[in-house]
Formats: structure tokens, C-alpha cells, sequence
């Protein structure tokens, strides 16, 4: 299990094993290098962890648990969380700050217990054996390892993913492994298991926000101090560390802020691509120049996509981020210099950057259904453009969301196949094998999540939706396979706890001011960054995948959507794939999410299965 997992912890291994219990770990040495071997016991040796990730605030926990009489021998942040364990029970997870998975024994208990991040940055896997072995890990590779552990296809997991391009937690795409939630701890007593959840956003409605009595500039001020205050916690680090640069807001004010601390030498890591509308090197160099960084970038060029392979191995179950590349290349690049990066993961669902939060608004308007209906006709009949963005594009997209009720439109911004063309794409055997978990809706795996957001108010809702959904599982996972794959560590500034649950409690409006996207981050921002920097068009960490489909990926796409291929596998109809791929590879329409989701898929089950 641990060789699996030897590229996210390349510097030491180290196992425990009890009468009741085994863990091991592979470390990636960032803090305390010399003292730092995992497992780490307490003193009489009855508590062990084996732990992932990092806790800013373990000085500051450390001096009140000392105070209290318990005795350290090391200097590093994983001691301090047994301690921590021991003085306050589960209920000392409310006082971490940072990011983490880990497994703590409690052999006086016989108690296992499982606890993952308030926001999904490290992943937790785990699954309940027929006999009652409890077998836990970092990635799913790790637990299929296990001899006793089945690979068996959940197909509620794969809808998902071709809905979504991401399984939602708790589900794994097979069928009795589990992703431990975000936010959440496990138990394990007994040959039982139970979760619990130990964090969320409180919901903030207008009259409390008006008591509040905060103004724009005082938010503003409040905000930049929390920002200041997480990018330095972030910057404690016992080796090299630097920063992902893209040019655009969020990175640009994590290397401003870096630079304001006195971060030196200031490394920042950029990636291009020779396609000029998916270029944004140039912004980043003048934000390198502005805060005189030792910058670097790299170009990528489309033979790059012979990791296609290689980085769908890496994720283990299928993802349909098509950043999932320039986000492992860019960490492959950074990782020759530094262990640890910086990023500006998080900004656009914690202050409301995305375009479907526009969508979502206008869609709300009086008459916008029947107006946006009239629409998705008119440009659904009409070819795509060439250009990576555009309002062509954008209408052919949004509109198309018009077809759905108001409740669940805001999931159709982020879905790629309806219902109407899964019903065209399922063949019988996965139909019926869906129809044996429930009747599938979109947004069936988000009931709880749908059941808190009338307390928000409606943009907040939003980004709430997303925040515990695309961000935890699409956005997260992708960072952190993707820079583990490179053995290097991402922290993510935007995502600390306190500016999360800051950002959560201004009103919606603050954020989506009409229809400006960001609007009091921007306003934060100007501070630190020039206007043209905080004022530009947003342009996404993307590639001009449909252009690579066409071309450098076609022979890999036809092979692994042949109609031999899907005929005999039986999970799809081949007349809708066809469709799809004559009239992509033809330029008439562009089926890039669909069509590289199949092919992720087919990829996966080729190595997985």
C-alpha cells in the first residue's frame, strides 16, 4: 500500500504495528526535518497517528498544550495533534488550522479515528471489509493495493462523473470504497464505522448582515489583515517554498503579499501555451516584475499529452478537469527549485468569480426563462466559435440552462450532460443497474447541501453549492494529485477557515455587485495590485483541449471510442458517441467535455479494473 503512494512522501517511510492496529506513511519532509519520522506515538506509546498535510497554528497550540504539562520530543506540527487529541478529544479538531488527513489510534479505546480538512484539501479513503477491517488511505490506489479490497464500478459514481466531470463525496467510483467528506471526522469502535461533521458555513441572512453594521472599507481592511495573516502562516516551511503565478487576480495578490511579508528569495512558476488566445505568460511576467520575483515558465506544447496516461493513472478514479495538465506541469517545474508553493486556489467560489454566478443572476431575472429559452434555440442551431471565450460561446452555453427550473439551474451551469442525453447514451445494462439505487437527478447527491442554502442569501447560496461541491471535489482534487504527483506540497491562502467563513458572512452583493464578479476582493486588492491587473478579463487555467482532440489526440480518441470497443464493454450506446465525434472532429459543434470524459473514463478502466 505504501509503495503506491511513495510519490507524495519521497523522503522517508516508517510503519506501525499493533495488536489491533496498522498505519504507515510516506513523508514529504517540510517541517522539523530531522525529528519528524510518522507514525508518531505519545509518550507511553497508547495514542499513534500517521498524518498528512500541515497546521499553521501547531506553535501557537503547542505553548497552550505545554502549558497544560504534556511533554514534546519533537518539533514538529503531527506531535502537537496527538497531544492536542489527548487533552480535547475529537473536539480539538475545531482548534486546527491548515490542511490535513490523518488516522490517530487510540489503543485504550480500541478506537480508530479519521479526520479530514474543513475544505477538502488532503483526501481520505476509506472502506468496511466483510469481516470488519476498517482499510483507510491517501489516495484509492493505496486501498486497491489491499488484497482484500474489490474493484468493483459504482455506477451511480460514473453518472455523476459524466454529469459533473467529478464524483461527488461521499461516493468513489467503486462501489463500496468512500471518500470521508470535507469538514468531517470518523469513528471507528467495534467493527463500526460513523461520521460526523465538524464544520460548516453558518448562514448569514440580510438582517443580521445590516446589525453587523460592516462597511465596504472596513471589509475591505478586515479582509486584507486575514489574508496577510493566513499567507504568512503559510510561509512557515523548513525548506525552499515559492508560488504559482497565472497573472490573473488571486495568484497575483498571494505573490504581493508574499512579497509585503519579505518572502525572499521570492521563486514564482508560470505555464503558456503556443495557442495565443490560452497564453496569459505575459500578465504574469508583469506581476513577476512588479514584485521582482525569480520567475520561470514553461510552454505547453500539445506532445505534452503523452501524460495523458500518466496523470489519469495518477488520479486514480476519473476526473474531467481539463487543467489537470498545465496544473501537473507547473508543478513538475516548480518542484526542481522548491518542496512547498503557494497558489490562489479558491478565490473565484469564495468570492464569486465564475461566470455561471452572472448566469445564475440573470436567470433569476422576471422573463428570463422564456427569453433564455428563445435563445438556447437560436444559438443551439448556430456552429461554435473558434475562440477559447467570447460571448458566442458563453451564450451557446448559458442559455442552455433555461431549460431547467430555477432550482437546479444553478447545477446546469456546471453539468455537461442532461438528462435527456443520458437517456440517448446509457446503454440498457447501465440503466438498469442505476435504476436499482434510485431514480437519478442531477441533484440528488447534493440534498444536503440544497437543504442549507435557503438560509444564505441568493448569491452566497452559490457559492455555498460550490464551495462543498466542485471546489472539494473537482477543484481540490486536481491540485493536490497533480502537485503530489511532483511530490511537492500546494497551499492554497484563499482557503484558510477564517477567510472562508469571513467572505461567507459579507452579503451576497458585496461579492456579485451587479455583475461584476469579485467586486470586494477587487476592491481589497487595490492596495497591492495595478488596476489593469484587478480589472481584466478573467481568463481560467485552461488548454485548447478541443483543438488537441482534433489533432494530437485524435488516433488516442477513435482507438479508445471505437465502436468495437464500446459495443463489447456495454456501458454506452455507440450512435450518440458517433454523433459526437463526427461533428467534432468535423468542427461543427465542440463535444470536448463529453468526449474527454469518455475518454478519461476509458482510460481509467483500462488500467483500474
Amino acid at each position: 500500500m505504501l509503495r503506491t503512494i511513495v510519490h507524495r512522501g519521497p523522503d522517508d517511510e516508517g510503519v506501525y504495528v499493533g495488536a489491533q492496529a496498522a498505519m504507515g506513511t510516506r513523508r514529504l519532509s517540510i517541517i522539523d526535518l530531522e525529528t519528524g519520522h510518522q507514525p508518531l506515538s505519545n509518550e507511553d506509546g497508547s495514542v499513534w497517528i500517521a498524518y498528512n498535510g500541515e497546521t499553521y497554528n501547531f506553535g501557537g497550540l503547542k505553548d497552550e498544550l505545554q502549558a497544560l504539562g504534556h511533554r514534546f520530543a519533537t518539533r514538529t506540527d503531527t506531535e502537537t495533534i496527538v497531544h492536542a487529541y489527548e487533552q480535547w478529544d475529537e473536539a480539538f479538531l475545531q482548534k486546527l488550522r491548515g490542511m490535513f488527513a490523518f488516522s490517530l489510534w487510540d489503543g485504550r479505546k480500541r478506537r480508530m479515528l479519521l479526520a479530514r480538512d474543513r475544505i477538502g484539501k488532503k483526501p481520505l479513503y476509506y472502506t468496511l471489509l466483510p469481516d470488519g477491517t476498517l482499510v483507510f488511505g491517501s489516495e484509492l490506489k493505496c486501498l486497491v493495493a489491499h488484497p482484500r479490497v474489490e474493484r468493483t464500478l459504482n455506477p451511480q459514481a460514473l453518472d455523476m462523473f459524466l454529469t459533473l466531470e467529478y464524483i461527488p463525496a461521499p461516493l468513489s467510483i467503486y462501489r463500496n470504497i468512500f471518500k470521508l467528506p470535507a469538514g468531517h471526522y470518523l469513528i471507528y469502535e467495534d467493527g463500526k464505522v460513523s461520521t460526523h461533521q465538524y464544520w460548516d458555513i453558518e448562514p448569514q441572512d440580510r438582517e443580521s448582515q445590516k446589525k453587523g453594521g460592516l462597511t465596504v472599507p472596513a471589509a475591505c481592511d478586515r479582509l486584507y489583515e486575514l489574508l496577510k495573516e493566513s499567507v504568512r502562516l503559510r510561509l512557515i516551511s523548513d525548506v525552499p517554498l515559492g508560488a504559482f503565478l497565472s497573472g490573473g487576480i488571486d495568484s497575483s495578490c498571494i505573490v504581493g503579499l508574499m512579497r509585503e511579508l519579505g518572502a525572499s528569495p521570492l521563486k514564482t512558476f508560470s505555464i503558456g501555451f503556443e495557442d495565443a488566445t490560452y497564453n496569459e505568460l505575459g500578465f504574469a511576467r508583469q506581476t513577476a516584475e512588479r514584485f521582482g520575483t525569480d520567475h520561470e515558465e514553461f510552454i505547453l506544447r500539445p506532445q505534452a499529452l503523452e501524460l495523458t496516461e500518466k496523470l489519469v493513472r495518477h488520479l486514480d478514479e476519473p476526473l474531467g478537469d481539463f487543467s489537470i495538465f498545465p496544473t501537473f506541469l507547473v508543478s513538475q517545474l516548480a518542484r526542481a527549485k522548491v518542496k512547498v508553493v503557494l497558489s490562489g486556489d479558491g478565490g473565484d467560489e469564495v468570492f464569486a468569480g465564475y461566470e455561471h454566478y452572472q448566469a445564475q443572476k440573470l436567470g433569476l431575472l422576471p422573463g428570463a426563462s422564456m427569453l433564455g429559452r428563445a435563445a438556447a434555440a437560436v444559438t443551439g442551431a448556430l456552429p461554435p466559435s473558434a475562440k477559447k471565450k467570447g460571448l458566442w460561446n458563453k451564450a451557446r452555453r448559458y442559455t442552455r440552462g433555461f431549460e431547467l427550473d430555477p432550482a437546479a439551474r444553478h447545477l446546469r451551469w456546471m453539468m455537461f450532460l442532461s438528462a435527456r442525453d443520458k437517456r440517448r447514451l446509457y446503454a440498457p445494462g447501465l440503466v438498469e443497474s442505476l435504476s436499482g439505487v434510485r431514480e437519478v437527478r442531477e441533484q440528488d447527491p447534493f440534498a444536503a447541501v440544497f437543504a442549507r442554502m435557503p438560509g444564505f442569501d441568493p448569491i452566497t447560496a452559490e457559492l455555498y453549492l460550490d464551495l462543498k461541491t466542485y471546489l472539494a471535489d473537482d477543484i481540490m482534487v486536481k491540485v493536490d494529485r497533480m502537485s503530489m504527483a511532483a511530490s511537492l506540497e500546494a497551499r492554497a491562502p484563499l482557503l484558510d477557515h477564517k477567510v472562508v467563513e469571513f467572505a461567507f458572512s459579507l452579503p451576497g452583493d458585496w461579492k456579485l455587485h451587479g455583475l461584476t464578479t469579485k467586486w470586494i476582493f477587487k476592491k481589497t486588492m487595490e492596495r497591492l495590485l495595478p488596476r489593469e491587473n484587478i480589472t481584466r478579463r478573467k481568463e481560467g487555467f485552461s488548454i485548447p483541449i478541443k483543438h488537441w482532440l482534433r489533432r494530437e489526440l485524435r488516433d488516442m480518441l477513435l482507438d479508445h471510442l471505437s465502436e468495437e470497443r464500446i459495443r463489447r464493454e456495454g456501458y454506452f450506446n455507440y450512435a450518440p458517441i458517433k454523433r459526437m465525434l463526427d461533428r467534432h472532429l468535423q468542427g461543427r459543434e465542440n463535444y470536448s467535455h463529453q468526449l474527454w470524459a469518455l475518454l478519461v473514463f476509458e482510460v481509467w478502466k483500462e488500467n483500474s479494473l
